[in-house]
């Protein structure tokens, strides 16, 4: 498998995207993170805001709910994470008593045409041996409108494994929907070292944030980077 620094660094605007890791020394973990091209897009950052990890702007500026949102909350069972305010939908769906491949059904993609840009949002179970379960929001690539919703279900993370969603493939200038997840192989150690991994692989021209989670802990407690 291609190593996760070379899979993001072959992709110069990645968006923004999700991943599920387990270091080699054996801790599973979540990540976020955040890049943009647009001054809209740069001017925001990741806060924790209690027990939430949000989306903030960086400057005062009015609430933009694609761009404003709470990215990270947790629930009794799962850590869950994710591009945009389905992260909150899928939450509040949990606590209903959904199933985790129920409470990510039934999405859409964000309306922003005409990039379309896919809803992605990962589950990572706060017990051992932390299943993860990724969904995503993706627009047709033909004339359809309503949105083709994938879940995809990793168990037993061998050490050095990734799992990653994007929201776009592109090379800052052209943008595509991004392929639905990629695996891939990370050096980390540590959390902390996934995190710099994460962080120095992306484009420095379009990194705004990155967050890597303990799904034992509160997401307000994130590791976090930012530009």
């Amino acid at each position: 498998m291609t190593d996760l620094s070379t899979l993001l660094a072959e992709n110069r605007y990645p968006g923004r995207g999700v991943l599920c890791a387990r270091t080699l020394s054996g801790d599973v973990c979540g990540g976020y993170f955040l890049t943009g091209r647009s001054a809209a897009s740069r001017d925001r950052t990741l806060l924790p805001q209690g027990d939430e990890l949000v989306v903030a702007p960086a400057a005062a500026t009015a609430h933009d709910a694609l761009r404003h949102y709470v990215a990270a909350q947790q629930t009794a069972d799962w850590l869950v994470f994710g591009n945009g305010e389905q992260v909150s939908t899928v939450a509040d769906r949990l606590h209903a008593g959904a199933s985790a491949a129920d409470s990510l059904g039934d999405l859409a993609y964000e309306p922003d045409p005409p990039i379309l840009t896919s809803r992605i949002t990962a589950l990572l179970s706060r017990r051992a041996p932390n299943a993860a379960v990724f969904g995503a929001a993706r627009p047709s690539s033909g004339s359809r409108t309503s949105a083709n919703v994938m879940t995809l279900t990793v168990k037993d993370l061998e050490p050095g494994e990734v799992v990653l969603l994007t929201t776009y493939r592109s090379d800052g200038v052209d943008v595509a929907t991004a392929q639905p997840f990629a695996e891939s192989v990370t050096r980390a150690r540590t959390p902390e070292e996934l995190l710099d991994e994460l962080w120095t692989s992306l484009s420095g021209e379009y990194r705004i944030a990155a967050a890597v989670l303990d799904p034992g802990a509160s997401p307000g407690a994130a590791l976090l980077r930012s530009a």
